[in-house]
């Protein structure tokens, strides 16, 4: 299969979605222009090696990754997904076809839960790993494109799901809240918003660095996974639940009332709503543990350039 025969096997096994005019095949895809809400855009590069050793996951599981960061993303804005664009650097090897359309399998069953169209994108083959990327364009929810910046001293941060131990397969295998975040949205007034790509405590420090002021996390009141506790590595399940990456769920800044009703009510069922930390004047993180408060570092993944 050549990059042309894997074109039109793609447009062969694209659905018809009403956002989009015109799909892969042409110079450009057309989309349908609707309604006064923003566009969301967002694109991550997922690389072997890196995010994912294919011959452990293997490529439906990779293709489900690569479409699920994109749409953690929009979550993370309170937004609906749209339509998406891939790039693959198709590494030259005997099952390259297949790869290829294993992968794409992994992002249609993911795109297809949320409505997302696969609307074009670009296809190489190269002698080094596979390369993976995703543009994905969503709308702003009802209450407008939910930024980082926007907490407030007093506001509670809140969290979904649990969190640590995500390289046990949450990584690979979660799924994007989007239907979580826009319900939150009927709930409560969201005053900034993040998907915990990194791990709570450097997002959560995103989100004060934006709002310009600072956080105190509570150690008590983290939601630990049970992967996170079966984890042998000399680390406690604290430090994985407070700097393990990819766990992709929403942290988000709310009033300390509508955080009780929140808490009290439990709005997204079967997803817990945990809450972790208050916002506070001093720009620092601190972590408060049996009664006692100290600083803590941000830490989390971070990719290095050398």
């Amino acid at each position: 299969m050549g990059e042309f025969d894997y074109i039109a096997w793609l447009r062969r096994n694209t659905a018809d979605s009403r956002s989009v005019i015109v799909g892969p095949g042409d110079d450009c895809a057309v989309l349908a222009a609707s309604g006064p809400e923003p566009w969301l855009v967002t694109t991550d590069m997922l690389l072997e090696g890196s995010h994912f050793v294919l011959a452990e996951a293997g490529a439906r599981r990779v293709g489900h990754k690569a479409m699920a960061v994109n749409l953690s993303d929009v979550a993370a804005m309170g937004g609906t997904p749209v339509a998406a664009f891939v790039s693959l650097g198709l590494p030259r090897r005997p099952d390259a076809e297949i790869l290829a359309e294993e992968l794409y399998r992994g992002m249609r069953d993911i795109a297809d839960r949320f409505g997302t169209a696969i609307a074009g994108g670009d296809t190489n083959s190269w002698p080094g790993s596979l390369v993976i990327n995703v543009t994905l364009l969503g709308r702003a929810g009802p209450q407008g494109p939910v930024l980082r910046r926007g907490a407030k001293p007093g506001d509670w941060l809140m969290v979904t799901g649990d969190l640590g131990g995500s390289i046990q397969g949450k990584h690979l295998d979660f799924t994007p809240r989007i239907a979580e975040a826009l319900e939150l949205q009927r709930h409560a007034n969201i005053h900034a918003m993040i998907d915990i790509s990194d791990g709570l405590s450097a997002d959560a420090f995103h989100i004060c660095e934006e709002s310009r002021c600072g956080l105190v996390l509570f150690a008590e009141g983290v939601p630990i996974s049970a992967a996170a506790l079966n984890m042998a590595d000399g680390r406690s399940p604290l430090e994985h639940a407070l700097s393990d990456g990819e766990d992709f769920e929403l942290a988000f800044a709310v009033g300390p009332e509508e955080g009780e009703q929140l808490l009290k009510s439990q709005p997204i069922k079967p997803t817990p709503l945990s809450h972790v930390g208050v916002f506070v004047e001093e720009s620092s993180l601190f972590l408060e543990e049996a009664g006692m408060r100290r600083p803590i570092e941000p830490r989390g993944y971070v990719h290095r350039l050398r």
